[in-house]
Parts: structure tokens; sequence; C-alpha cells
């Protein structure tokens, strides 16, 4: 055996016990990488994509990555707006000028651990209608919006704030506009009027589930009817002098027209008056008919 024999032997035997080493530490790596780190990237890239202020169509296309806030329960956006979103209306209000059938869909959300604070049948409506009103006061005439409202879990919180629960949609049919009957709408109030009763030094308003609903219809109304107004006439029992329970009805008109202007409604579109005592529905001799005539009622002109 020559003298280089036992090198060679050596460095094989160092080849072989390196290859088994890296085979059996390394490659095991190599072929089962680990999974959880890709999973929370891509849930994180979910709820960004999720919370974007974005809409297009063949004609327009513009994202944020920014989008409307809002405070846990409360249905007004957190102010100030990004300039994103703001220059995003700017295209919209031009795009609407270049295509007069089209209308953005606007949906709001809202989790079921949000308490309603509005009049509206659900906090999603209300937040969608207050975006809405942001986009009205920056040009765009409020007859090119629908308002939807959902609730909806696993909207993106950060220290009780609700983030991005905003989705846009452009419509070019109108089929949600043509499916409405704006006459018989007004025919149904003009009818069936929205009645709200008081009790005596009442300070709010607690609205049932089908006076929600009529609430938000009279919105949709008074949005996509030129000219339209909602009157409010106040009513009061026979207690008392007649011109203080006159001024006691405006006074709870105008309680009800403040409450609607809070609720994202026009103050523009709202008149209020007084019948004070003189237009009882029911019997003023008894507490159950005096409770009747304290009332303020809603119809449409």
């Amino acid at each position: 055996m020559s003298k280089t024999t036992p090198y060679l032997l050596g460095i094989i035997t160092t080849i072989v016990i390196g290859c088994f080493l890296y085979h059996h530490f390394c490659c095991k790596k190599c072929n089962n990488p680990p999974q959880t780190k890709n999973k929370i990237v891509s849930t994180k890239s979910e709820e960004i994509t999720n919370n974007k202020f974005q809409f297009s169509d063949e004609n327009i296309n513009h994202s944020c990555e920014k989008n409307f806030n809002f405070n846990e329960s409360e249905f007004n956006y957190i102010t100030p707006a990004d300039d994103c979103l703001n220059i995003g209306i700017e295209k919209l209000k031009n795009y609407f000028t270049n295509n007069k059938e089209a209308r953005l869909i606007i949906t709001g959300y809202a989790s079921t651990s949000e308490k309603n604070t509005s009049a509206f049948p659900n906090l999603g409506f209300a937040r969608a209608n207050d975006i809405k009103n942001y986009f009205v006061s920056k040009g765009i005439p409020s007859n090119r919006f629908e308002i939807n409202g959902e609730i909806k879990e696993g909207l993106q919180m950060v220290e009780n704030k609700v983030l991005g629960p905003i989705n846009f949609v452009i419509n070019k049919t109108q089929a949600l506009t043509k499916a409405e009957n704006w006459n018989g709408i007004k025919e149904k109030y003009t009818e069936t009027p929205l009645i709200l009763f008081f009790d005596s030094n009442q300070t709010e308003i607690s609205l049932t589930d089908a006076e929600r609903e009529s609430i938000a219809e009279i919105a949709k109304y008074i949005d996509n009817v030129p000219n339209s107004k909602i009157s409010c006439v106040g009513h009061t029992d026979n207690s008392g002098n007649r011109l203080v329970n006159i001024n006691l009805g405006l006074e709870r008109a105008n309680f009800v027209k403040n409450y609607l202007i809070k609720n994202g409604m026009l103050e523009s579109k709202i008149e209020t008056s007084s019948k004070g005592p003189d237009e009882p529905i029911a019997d003023n001799l008894t507490p159950e008919g005096k409770g009747k005539n304290r009332r303020t009622v809603i119809t449409l002109k």
C-alpha cells in the first residue's frame, strides 16, 4: 500500500459522512418548507385587499390601500378622508358625466357585536348612507347611488376602529332603480304615513324595526326623486292652552327633523309644521287617547 492510500481513504470517508449528514438534516427541510410564515403573510394580504377603497369597469379603475374607517358602533366616518379617496371621487365625478346610466352601489358593513345607533335598519346601511352623503358633498348627484347594508363577521378592527367596512361596485344597468316605483312609495306614505308617538318630555326617539325600514325607504325616495320633500307635522293632545300646544307640536316636528338630519338627511329636504291639538286621532278623554294624539306624522311631498 502506497503512502497516499490512507489519505485517499480519509477523503472518501469524509465525503460519504458529509453526504449522509446533509441528506439527513438539510434535505428534509428543503422538501418540507415551513408553512406557518406563508399562511400568516397570505392572511394579512387578504385583509388589506378586503379593506381597500376601489371601484372599476372598462372605463375607470381606481384603488387605494386606505378606505373609510369608523369608530365601533358609529355610522359617521372618521375624518379626514385620505387624499387618495378624494382623488377617486373626482375621477368618479368625471366618469358619471360621460356615463349617464352608471350608478355606484355602496354597501356598508357592521358586525353583530356593534350596536345600531342609527335610524336605519342596520348600522351597515347607515355607514353606506354617510359615505353617499360625502360623495354628494363633492358634487355627485344623490340619484347616482344605490345604498345597501349588511351584517358581516370578520371585519378588521384596531383599537375600537372598524377599518374599511365599505364596498363599492359600479352598476351600468340601473336595474335597481327601474325596479323602484317612486310614485307608489309616495302614495304609500300619503295613505299610511309614518307616525312617531311621543311621551311627555321625551328626549330621544326609539324606533321599531318596521319604522327603521320606512326611514330607509324614505331616504331612498328623497335621493332619487327631484324636488321631493319630507313633511313632519307635529300634533299634541288637548291639555293646556292651544297656542302653547301649537308650539309644542312644532317642537316635536323639529325634534324629528333634527333626528333625521343627524342620520344623514339634508336639512333642505325636510319641512316642519304643527297642528297642535286640532287634528286628534283618538279620544282625549282617556290617557291612552291622549298618548295617541301626541305624535309627529311623516309624509312625502
